[in-house]
């Protein structure tokens, strides 16, 4: 063997060997993650409480204040009845405006995003808000800027890795709601 495979072998070895971390850069990297993950469920809290909110004042966002729903505006009417297009278009077309559309629409808004922002009940919430997201990203296939893949579908799979990492403990009350005995017993609540 010669001297430069002896080496190429050497270094090869060196960088497959896992490197042993600290166990404080250990805990530095839990506690980013942590902080992280608690930023993102923040934001995604608030990006939901802010849809309830602006479709219920017509804050000027997203809704004027003529369709607010607070002035006998429907948050389902305009977008499903003009914005839906696609294989399901039929299908929102016909429940736009409904009712029940409207209040399930904007208790799922109100909700997923009170419990994402107090870090309480953050698996119900990802599971409400990923339907949510899934249902809502069906409105408008494909999407204007991909064959498949939209924003929709990524916060939905962000929802999926808070539920999964327990994100509402940290920057929430997910660590208190947790002790309660109901979700001590259902598991599912937390």
């Amino acid at each position: 063997m010669d001297i430069m495979t002896a080496m190429i072998e050497r270094n090869t070895a060196a960088a497959e060997a896992p490197v042993a971390e600290t166990s404080q850069e250990q805990n530095l990297r839990m506690r980013a993650t942590r902080y992280l993950l608690a930023g993102l469920r923040l934001a995604l809290g608030w990006i939901f409480l802010w849809a309830f909110l602006d479709k219920v004042f017509g804050l000027g966002f997203a809704t004027e204040g003529k369709n607010a729903w607070i002035n006998g505006g429907s948050p389902t009417k305009g977008f499903l009845s003009f914005g839906a297009t696609g294989p399901f278009q039929g299908f929102y077309n016909g429940i736009a405006g409904a009712a029940w559309a409207d209040w399930l629409f904007m208790i799922g808004l109100a909700a997923i995003g009170t419990a994402l922002l107090v870090g309480i009940g953050v698996r119900v919430a990802a599971v409400a808000g990923g339907l949510l997201l899934v249902l809502m990203w069906t409105a408008v296939l494909p999407p204007p800027n991909n064959p498949f893949m939209d924003d929709h579908l990524i916060y939905a799979g962000v929802l999926a890795l808070l539920a999964v990492t327990n994100a509402g403990d940290t920057w929430g009350l997910g660590r208190t709601w947790a002790r309660l005995p109901i979700v001590q017993r259902f598991g599912w609540l937390r």
